[in-house]
């Protein structure tokens, strides 16, 4: 059985590094980045599943960051 959320990006349940990573962002960056993802149709091929999103913020964080004109360096830098 197959089933979709349509939830923002803010309450996805993160794992592993990405859980790590998507926890230095704030509010407001999270849905900049969850704006600038549909609006560039990163996900062209279909509703992403959770696996991809989660990847998405453990393997290419650099590029998450980058969509919000940040280095991975200057989020990762920030204290918890």
């Amino acid at each position: 059985m197959k089933y979709y959320k349509d939830e923002p990006l803010i309450n996805f349940e993160f794992w592993s590094q990405a859980k790590t990573n998507a926890e230095k962002l704030t509010a407001n960056e999270l849905d900049r980045i969850e704006d600038e993802l549909e609006t560039i149709d990163f996900f062209a091929d279909g509703i992403p599943e959770d696996v991809q999103i989660n990847d998405l913020f453990w393997f290419n964080f650099d590029d998450i960051c980058r969509l919000i004109g940040l280095t991975e360096e200057e989020v990762l830098k920030r204290e918890d």
